[in-house]
């Protein structure tokens, strides 16, 4: 039996109290391994019974869409915001201001305020790509080590992403060429890019996993994610592009309508303490903790090193940009031949 002591002590600072009884669904768009430490976690720290349901961001948001008159979910935690940020604009999630609030990053803070308090950051990482330096060699490949590199011809066939529709990470590069390159280049570079590409995945990370595996060369990710195949001791080897990259504010919010409303503030207070952050350490995510007493792994890539663009979340997490560019990337790239 979980003890009741240990959850008071826990979550005293942000609820004041912890129950031993309730349950909760949780909504995950991390990683597995991470959504089901935050899953466990939560129970150890308060009794409360979590049924807990991992998808992609973009899969997420759609069954969050789908339920929208009949909730079935409490709290979707992590993911790319963008998505966060369409659903906050759609009325599909819940205001809530944490007393964990002074305790975090202005970034993070800012998420929550550019939505109506309808989400908040948890994590931030930038994008990149990863290459397994063994295939690399193997195939007698150049080194790649910027954007334009992954459109040269010898790269066909050599390169995977997942696909923006279902992928948070693959929408957060689209919308950042975009705004590298002006919508014209950016998608003149989306059209070159698919040209070498092998496969579009449902699945953000799992293009750098097929990299690690030896399935692919090249994986465009999250950087945190390769340098997590990296950590686990795969021959991968993360890049930061020459050009510049986006980056990720990931996110939770409370879903409109929750059934389990008591637990999902619950939840959502615990998530943002440095305690619950800290556990991203166990499980090899490398993002940046959004808490300012959490920990960073040394190992998790240096965004003040990184050429960060400006990304603006606020349109390119609106519901009208992201349903527009989703609709032109699907018209205008995915139905070439490759």
């Amino acid at each position: 039996m979980r003890s009741i002591a240990l959850g008071i002590s826990l979550l005293a600072v942000s609820t004041g109290m912890a129950s031993a009884a309730g349950k909760l669904n949780l909504y995950c768009a991390a990683q597995e391994e991470w959504c089901q430490a935050m899953a466990r976690g939560f129970e150890d720290a308060t009794g409360i019974d979590v049924d807990m349901t991992r998808k992609s961001s973009g899969e997420t948001f759609a069954q969050v869409k789908a339920e929208e008159s009949n909730p079935k979910g409490d709290v979707w935690w992590g993911g790319t915001g963008d998505p966060h940020l369409q659903a906050a604009e759609e009325g599909l999630t819940e205001p809530y201001v944490s007393p964990m609030r002074g305790e975090l990053h202005p970034w993070a803070i800012s998420q929550a305020e550019s939505a109506g308090d309808r989400t908040i950051g948890i994590y931030s990482g930038g994008l990149g790509f990863g290459y397994n330096s063994d295939l690399l060699a193997a195939n007698g490949l150049p080194e790649p080590k910027c954007w334009e590199d992954l459109t040269k011809p010898e790269f066909k066939g050599h390169v995977q992403m997942a696909n923006p529709n279902s992928s948070g990470t693959a929408y957060t590069t689209l919308a950042t060429m975009v705004q590298l390159f002006g919508e014209d280049g950016g998608f003149d570079y989306m059209k070159r890019l698919h040209a070498n590409i092998n496969q579009y995945t449902k699945s953000g990370s799992a293009p750098i996993k097929a990299a690690g595996q030896g399935e692919t060369t090249v994986g465009i990710v999250f950087m945190h994610d390769a340098v997590a195949q990296t950590v686990a001791g795969f021959p991968v080897v993360t890049v930061a592009p020459c050009e510049g990259t986006g980056y990720e504010i990931g996110s939770m919010s409370i879903i409109a309508g929750a059934r389990n409303m008591d637990e999902a503030k619950q939840f959502y207070d615990w998530a943002l303490s440095a305690e619950a952050q800290n556990l991203a350490l166990e499980v090899n995510a490398f993002q940046v903790p959004s808490n300012t007493g959490a920990q960073t792994s040394d190992k998790a890539p240096d965004l003040s090193s990184i050429k960060l663009i400006d990304y603006d979340f606020k349109k390119y997490g609106s519901s009208d940009e992201r349903k527009r560019l989703l609709a032109k990337w699907d018209s205008d790239v995915s139905t070439l031949p490759q």
